[in-house]
């Protein structure tokens, strides 16, 4: 299909299609605990509420806000046994990597024991989740949305010119939380730079659902849109594990080592933070969101 028949809709369509298609093929894999399955299912709730808000103007008033809380819920239920996975594997990793004075291996055994049994305590609600008429009812309503697209008459414009708006949108939007992160109190600082993180998400993922259309335009901008998003998710891992090892450390863990990791998780974080200003430079451009 030539770019200039292509609707902003469709574009719109297609992404949620794409993205129901592949949740709806992966609760079996969850089920069975497939490396992997859980962190795919949790991107496709994300690349699909963040569709469904960020071209939220092209839908019906309200018509897609049950579907955005439901996503959230389930990426919510799926997202504790992962993130303690993570977790506990970034922790095991640093660990042996510590001087043989901290003990690396009596520390690393120490973080398994515990990210093993976080896991496990946390596991039957992914199962829950997944079991549960709230997520069979969820895909029934993308299944509807798709079958009756409720969409605005602005959704027959052209798409080019559409998403390269909604795109300095999202950039615009980044732009000010990277700012106010950057110009934040040392108490502020943390959750200034969590939410500068989301919004570049949001920014990338709306440059992957412009791709097909607007080609390498769009997947410069959603390259360099997650460059700011790793980086910032680099200073939120070190700064989740730094608060992880405190309360280890407080609950008759490894002191002497889960101190020394301590001590590295927070230099990660400076160091993300310290490297955020140069990235950034690389995805503020005004012309990068111009796909024309």
């Amino acid at each position: 299909m030539a770019k200039r028949r292509v609707t902003v809709g469709q574009v719109v369509l297609a992404r949620v299609e794409a993205q129901a298609v592949v949740l709806a093929g992966l609760d079996e894999a969850v089920r069975a605990d497939e490396p992997d399955a859980v962190h795919r299912m949790r991107v496709a709730c994300r690349r699909l509420r963040s569709a469904l808000r960020t071209f939220r103007r092209y839908l019906a008033p309200g018509a897609a806000d049950h579907l955005v809380g439901e996503l959230r819920w389930l990426a919510a239920a799926l997202g504790g046994a992962r993130d303690r996975e993570v977790l506990a594997g970034r922790l095991v990793g640093r660990a042996r990597e510590l001087p043989a004075a901290c003990e690396p291996e009596r520390v690393a055994a120490a973080l398994e024991r515990w990210g093993r049994a976080e896991y496990r305590a946390l596991w039957p609600e992914v199962v829950a989740a997944l079991d549960s008429p709230r997520r069979r009812a969820l895909g029934a309503d993308l299944g509807a949305l798709l079958a009756d697209p409720p969409l605005r008459r602005r959704a027959g414009r052209a798409a080019a010119p559409e998403l390269a708006r909604v795109a300095a949108r999202e950039q615009r939007r980044v732009r000010e939380r990277v700012r106010a992160a950057l110009a934040a109190p040392a108490g502020e600082r943390d959750a200034a730079l969590h939410e500068a993180r989301k919004a570049a998400k949001r920014a990338r993922y709306a440059g992957e659902a412009a791709a097909p259309v607007v080609g390498g335009r769009a997947e410069r901008y959603a390259e360099r849109m997650k460059a700011v998003q790793e980086v910032l998710g680099e200073h939120q891992d070190a700064v989740v594990a730094a608060a992880a090892l405190v309360g280890q450390g407080a609950a008759g863990g490894e002191p002497f080592g889960y101190g020394a990791l301590y001590a590295r998780e927070l230099a990660a974080a400076r160091a993300a933070r310290d490297r955020l200003p140069q990235v950034w430079k690389r995805a503020r451009k005004r012309k990068l969101a111009r796909f024309g």
